[in-house]
């Protein structure tokens, strides 16, 4: 017997050694106590100085954890997880609102309300959803500023700060702020010449006669907000040395609301394309296809994000479903769901479509996975069922009600998670397993799914980290290739 834990000690630390050394990141097969540990160390102490930003071709931006920037904040990890926690949840409740007040978004897939009338604003103000959990690098203007921007496909705008700003209304940003004086690529648009690209009829937008200004005033849920107008400028990817033109937010006030975090530069908006207008990075690129590896929960390496090509393989595939009443949302088809081998029964609330024809909204920018409440109560139910030999706590921890003790000497096994898209079929088959199924967090495994109070599936970034995705608007389909990165 002693022989036999000395082996499985072994084991154990040559495991950890290989996760340092070789950077392993494709991990989500298993749950090590070790493993977790020392990921979260290295995560909590990594010098976001020493960041690797090769090069990229046309079309190709680098893509990091949002955490990795914020981490210096919170005294461990497990305070870390439950801020970015409280703001998915916050997100979660805005899009909630969005789906179930059709009947006041505008036609950028926002909600609108009145604002008052001011000369130097539009006269409604669009509230959006919170920002994204991922940022991605961009080098923009003819000085080639280097700023990073988060990253949302929950949102159509691309706006950064803009120097000149308005008298102390741009936040302190770690980076140099672009200066649209000094960019001899930058042009402001003029919203009577082109009018069709200033979309006054989107909430939150107007176009000025005092200066021929389109003026933008975004406001989002968490209180914060931009103001601007929209400029254009180039993007440069030195990889092939090539410059695309876009339109963009040229942000003067970022003040007048919450702040936001001095890491990033802004927003890019990555919603669904659509063929006409649309500011989003997809509308504009006018790219069918858009592919991305989100990085892992633990990863301190970046990842991309590539428009017009995908370097992912497409042999798992759900139907992406357009729908008018939120066209810059991406919507799929959820057929069926497994736990292990058990069937979950067709529940009416999945069923349903509510006057939109997908079921399951994606979202990178919420972390957890969403099913209405009956149907939850359902998969936690079976979930629990399968698991063996795990001793679960009574207790909730936060919005987790589905939880389990960490034994750390035991590597746990979960129930394996099988989501079909359209029809019962491996080509249509997202297949979950342990870090994609759990959430480690205070020293318990919880179940990383929770019920809202919509007849709505979700799909969050927490199920598809690691996993290459590719958005292709074209065929109308999202692929899934596993561990991808």
């Amino acid at each position: 017997m002693e022989k036999f834990l000395h082996i499985h000690l072994l084991i154990s630390i040559i495991f950890s050694i290989l996760i340092v050394v070789l950077g392993y990141e494709k991990s989500f097969s298993f749950l090590n106590s070790s493993y977790i540990k020392d990921a979260r160390e290295r995560f909590m102490s990594f010098d976001t100085t020493n960041f690797l930003d090769p090069p990229r071709p046309s079309y190709t931006f680098s893509i990091y954890n949002r955490a990795l920037f914020e981490k210096s904040k919170f005294k461990d990890y497990d305070s870390l997880l439950e801020s970015k926690l409280a703001r998915s949840q916050a997100r979660a409740n805005h899009f909630a609102s969005i789906l179930e007040n059709g009947n006041s978004i505008g036609a950028n897939g926002t909600q609108t309300r009145p604002h008052e009338s001011k000369r130097e604003v539009p006269k409604t103000t669009s509230v959006h959803l919170v920002e994204g959990e991922y940022v991605a690098t961009f080098t923009i203007g003819s000085e080639e500023t280097k700023s990073y921007l988060l990253i949302d496909t929950g949102s159509d705008l691309v706006w950064w700060q803009c120097k000149p700003c308005r008298p102390n209304k741009c936040y302190s940003q770690n980076n140099p702020i672009y200066d649209s004086t000094k960019s001899r690529t930058y042009r402001q648009l003029d919203c009577i010449v082109e009018a069709s690209s200033c979309h006054v009829e989107s909430g939150g937008y107007q176009c000025s006669v005092f200066g021929n200004e389109c003026l933008y005033d975004y406001k989002y849920v968490d209180g914060s907000m931009t103001k601007g107008w929209i400029a254009e400028d180039v993007i440069t990817f030195y990889l092939d040395l090539s410059r695309v033109r876009i339109l963009f937010g040229c942000g003067i006030d970022q003040m007048s609301g919450r702040q936001f975090n001095g890491e990033f530069s802004g927003i890019a908006g990555l919603g669904r394309r659509v063929l006409t207008g649309g500011y989003s990075l997809p509308s504009q690129l006018e790219a069918d296809i858009m592919a991305m590896c989100l990085p892992g929960t633990y990863s301190m390496k970046a990842s991309t994000i590539s428009f017009h090509t995908t370097p992912f393989n497409k042999t798992t595939s759900a139907r992406l479903v357009p729908t008018s009443e939120f066209p810059n949302f991406y919507f799929v088809n959820l057929y069926k769901i497994f736990i292990d081998d058990k069937e979950l029964p067709s529940f009416p609330s999945l069923s349903r479509n509510h006057d939109m024809n997908g079921d399951c909204i994606v979202d990178t920018g919420t972390i957890m996975s969403r099913f209405p409440r009956d149907y939850y109560i359902l998969f936690r139910d079976t979930f629990r069922k399968e698991v063996e030999g795990i001793p679960m706590v009574e207790a909730p921890l936060g919005d987790f009600d589905t939880c389990y003790i960490e034994d750390p000497g035991v590597v746990p096994t979960f129930p394996v998670v099988k989501m079909y898209f359209a029809h019962q079929s491996p080509d249509n088959l997202l297949l979950l397993q342990q870090l994609r199924v759990v959430v480690h967090i205070r020293g318990l495994f919880c179940l990383a799914f929770l019920p809202w109070d919509l007849n709505v599936a979700m799909l969050g970034n927490h199920q598809l980290q690691g996993i290459g995705l590719t958005f292709d608007t074209g065929t109308n389909t999202l692929s899934f290739d596993l561990d991808a990165c």
